[in-house]
């Protein structure tokens, strides 16, 4: 793919707007108070769907990323950890009363910062949940690590935990980047984890990359593209920093000089991407690269990739299960959040039990788009007339304005839009957010923008 036809500069920079990532659709800003736990618990304990999926949300670090817009918590005293496992545990308690006929088919622990636990900490967490609920005999257990303050054999508590997928920050390999997102870190670290994982039996070791931090140059991406090709990892993420100091604190240490302009962030994404592909890996998405036979680049082929909010999965049919401060749930057709601020997610625990605050329950329209979206943003392509009779509408009719708002795109040669299906071009592969955008019925009571990130 080192030839791809989605670098016009043109239509990015003409494209190049703000815009949700849709890892959910309705995204989190439509959720509301009035969707109550009594809601979700009743679509829990209703479901019919056998599988589940659990994400544990561990909030604290040790130290402050400036890239950063994670809900964290910044603390060295570890035994605020302690506290924050006691509220979680009797969350995780709770809801196991209503889900002993579910199968867990996926857990994954992220933040923050999962390996600041302690393995002490993190047997107490995983115990606690086999416990509680069926853990499937394939699942997929995965966890994200920052490899600074760890020792090499975390790594073999993990496994021996039952964790067979590991996520490493690696972000940028070099010094001045590093000092300037507060981020230092030892790549021959990274490459001891990694070597120790294969050696382990992970099943999967993915790495982290970001472009446009601040005084990344071509030339020094291109070593840290370099470094990664060392590292061999089954799957590497390549995300856009997105600065916005308005909202995330951390980032006003970022001066904006320091920053690549439009044109070398451009630059960065299109060196990256070319020199992943020359390395064999396949884009997934928009943001994911795998190796060709990876069950991400196998679903992707097959048209069956999935996404949810921890990104792309092969798992489709599962509900979504959250714990933690700030974390989500989907269940059939509901979301639901906890609360974001600790305090109140340990008061909530402490007299309710639960900790959602705020969630929603997707009307028939909600679901539709849901859908379309859903394979536009996995599969590049969306057959009407399977739309048509799953939701039992005239797919044509019923997106009369969507399809018209879709002409801008087919003039500019980025999607074909038949009379059977809508086919995404290899040239609008980076702008597959835009065309999405189309069919977003709440975007337009969204003023302002820069809620969310950039899509280049």
């Amino acid at each position: 793919m080192t030839d791809c036809s989605f670098f016009d500069q043109s239509l990015l920079k003409k494209y190049n707007t703000s815009g949700p990532r849709y890892t959910s659709y309705p995204t989190a800003l439509e959720f509301n108070s009035e969707f109550t736990n009594e809601k979700f618990t009743s679509a829990l304990s209703q479901s019919n769907n056998p599988n589940l999926s659990l994400y544990v949300h561990i909030p604290f670090c040790h130290s402050l990323c400036y890239y950063c817009g994670c809900n964290k918590i910044v603390t060295r005293q570890k035994h605020k950890a302690d506290t924050y496992l006691d509220y979680l545990s009797q969350e995780i308690t709770n809801r196991a009363k209503i889900c002993s006929n579910k199968t867990i088919r996926q857990l994954h622990f992220g933040g923050g910062t999962p390996s600041y636990l302690s393995a002490k900490q993190l047997s107490r967490i995983v115990n606690l949940l086999k416990s509680k609920y069926n853990f499937s005999n394939d699942i997929e257990m995965s966890i994200e690590i920052d490899p600074r303050e760890i020792e090499l054999d975390l790594l073999d508590h993990l496994y021996s935990l039952g964790f067979n997928r590991v996520s490493i920050g690696v972000q940028d390999t070099n010094t001045k980047v590093q000092h300037a997102i507060n981020r230092p870190q030892s790549f021959a670290f990274i490459q001891k984890l990694i070597k120790r994982a294969k050696k382990l039996g992970f099943d999967s070791v993915n790495i982290d990359l970001i472009y446009g931090l601040p005084h990344q140059t071509q030339e020094t991406f291109k070593q840290t593209l370099v470094d990664a090709k060392t590292l061999d990892a089954d799957r590497i993420s390549l995300f856009s920093y997105a600065h916005l100091p308005s909202r995330f604190a951390a980032q006003r240490k970022i001066k904006d000089e320091w920053l690549p302009s439009a044109d070398n962030k451009f630059i960065l994404m299109k060196q990256a991407i070319v020199t992943l592909s020359s390395l064999g890996y396949e884009l997934i998405g928009m943001d994911h690269f795998a190796k060709p036979n990876d069950e991400l680049a196998i679903a992707q082929k097959n048209g069956v990739l999935h996404r949810n909010f921890q990104g792309y999965t092969t798992l489709k049919n599962c509900n979504l299960l959250g714990f933690g401060v700030s974390a989500i749930s989907s269940v059939d057709n509901t979301f639901s959040q906890n609360n974001k601020v600790l305090k109140d997610y340990y008061q909530h625990i402490e007299q309710d039990n639960h900790a959602v605050v705020k969630g929603l329950t997707l009307a028939a329209d909600d679901l539709i788009r849901q859908y379309v979206i859903s394979e536009l943003m996995c599969n590049l392509f969306v057959d009407k007339q399977q739309v048509s009779k799953l939701f039992d509408i005239q797919f044509d009719q019923y997106f009369a304005e969507e399809l018209s708002s879709l002409d801008t795109f087919e003039k500019d040669n980025l999607l074909i839009n038949r009379v059977e299906n809508i086919q995404i071009s290899p040239s609008a592969r980076l702008l597959v957010r835009n065309i999405c955008m189309s069919f977003d019925i709440y975007l337009n009571q969204h003023i302002n923008q820069q809620r969310f990130s950039r899509v280049i």
